[in-house]
């Protein structure tokens, strides 16, 4: 069974909205064993539609639309797909009634254009919209599967879940399982990763191998078939196992998770307190740490200190290493962390010194930074790196470095005990 995923949208092609519904559909689809070929958009043009539908037919069985179920002109999903397959569009009265009681729950008049998203493909199962009025839809004819769902993804995501996944795997008929596991890196670059593992991408079936770049990190997506998913599991155990003996040391985690969440885990686990000393990052280290729930419990504050002034004066940083080695050094961001833990009474003082441009300071050159970590039961230490990339890409690259270096301390601290 494979499938093709339809977005219907203007505003898509505008690049107005993120298509965040096929990214969710494939995932979701994954794990009914369906695969997913192809994703398309269109725009709000019945005849380019029309095109898109025929082309689908002759390369997919399942085709999934997503959009185009509202109430207005250029709402003509359902419309298109009835006169391309000769189908009567009828009122669901079911769905009518739910879209009534809307209006009056909300004291708003329903207008007149609001019962056409009652309307359903003659002999299509029809999908309960529990948050909001538009219907999904379910037909098969001449050997192909048609799902239609509303385009905004707070209706569409719970439909499916609730509705369209049982609809989709009793049609399908399908019970081999697709298992994903997402392993993430850092510190190792897309290529040196994958030249670490070429051998296995070469050789790879089932389970596949994809390597993945992201923003600063690197990830492998690692995916089995089978008809039984602790089988499909263990198969990709066995991959793992190979790649983590040659790139083990750069894995951080799995699947959605990132570096922030990794090293929040280990804070609140450890119950360790930190606070942060930023120059260079501006403050978005303590922006990032304080947007993962229970950040309160071991985040207890910290400072934006641009100026050597304010390293001076309020984290104590002395006159003399400024003048002799510059706010840009290691002993800076040295001294930055490890006051800035006396000063708010943390386990942990992390500190961000650098140069994101345009311009060189004191001599170094753009992309220089300096990450400073004090630690209560280990030497203060500072790392440095030489980042490219705009002014953002170096502030974002230093708070990830920050995350890296401070959870890599952590986990070696956690095996000494």
């Amino acid at each position: 069974m494979n499938a093709e995923i339809i977005a219907v949208g203007s505003e898509l092609l505008l690049g107005q909205i993120v298509n965040t519904n096929a990214k969710f559909l494939s995932q979701q689809l994954a794990g009914l064993g369906i695969d997913v070929y192809y994703h398309t958009v269109v725009g709000d043009n019945p005849d380019r539609l029309k095109a898109a539908i025929e082309i689908a037919e002759n390369r997919s069985r399942m085709i999934i639309f997503t959009g185009g179920l509202g109430p207005t002109k250029d709402d003509l999903t359902k419309e298109t797909i009835a006169r391309h397959l000769g189908k009567q569009l009828v009122f669901d009265q079911a769905a009518l009634e739910s879209i009534e009681q809307y209006f009056k729950k909300a004291n708003r008049v329903m207008t007149e254009n609001n019962r056409k998203q009652a309307l359903v493909l003659e002999g299509a199962d029809v999908l309960p919209n529990d948050h909001g009025m538009a219907p999904g839809m379910v037909l098969e004819q001449d050997s192909h599967i048609y799902m239609l769902l509303p385009g905004p993804p707070k209706e569409m995501e719970p439909m499916f879940i609730q509705y369209g996944s049982q609809a989709l795997a009793s049609k399908a008929g399908t019970k081999e399982q697709i298992v994903s596991r997402v392993l993430r890196f850092f510190g190792i670059g897309e290529a040196a990763l994958e030249t670490a593992i070429v051998d296995l991408i070469d050789s790879q079936s089932n389970p596949t191998i994809a390597p993945l770049a992201g923003d600063g990190e690197v990830t492998l997506r690692l995916t089995a078939k089978h008809m039984d998913k602790k089988t499909a599991n263990t198969m990709l155990d066995e991959v793992e196992n190979k790649i983590n003996q040659r790139v083990g040391h750069y894995l951080y985690g799995y699947d959605q998770t990132s570096l922030l969440e990794e090293l929040m885990k280990v804070l609140i686990g450890e119950k360790m307190t930190i606070t942060a000393a930023e120059s260079l990052t501006g403050g978005l280290f303590q922006k990032e740490i304080t947007t993962v729930p229970g950040a309160s419990a071991v985040f207890k504050g910290g400072t934006v200190c641009y100026s050597n002034e304010i390293k001076h004066q309020i984290l104590n940083v002395k006159q003399e290493t400024l003048d002799t080695y510059g706010a840009v050094s290691e002993e800076c961001a040295i001294e930055l962390a490890e006051n800035a833990a006396k000063i708010f009474k943390t386990d942990i003082g992390i500190s961000f010194t650098g140069v994101a441009g345009p311009d060189e300071l004191e001599g170094k050159p753009v992309g220089t930074v300096y990450i400073g970590i004090a630690m209560s039961g280990r030497p203060v230490f500072a790392e440095k790196l030489t980042l490219a990339g705009s002014r953002a890409a170096t502030r974002t690259r230093a708070v990830k470095y920050g995350c890296y270096y401070l959870l890599k301390a952590l986990k070696e601290s956690q095996n000494c005990k």
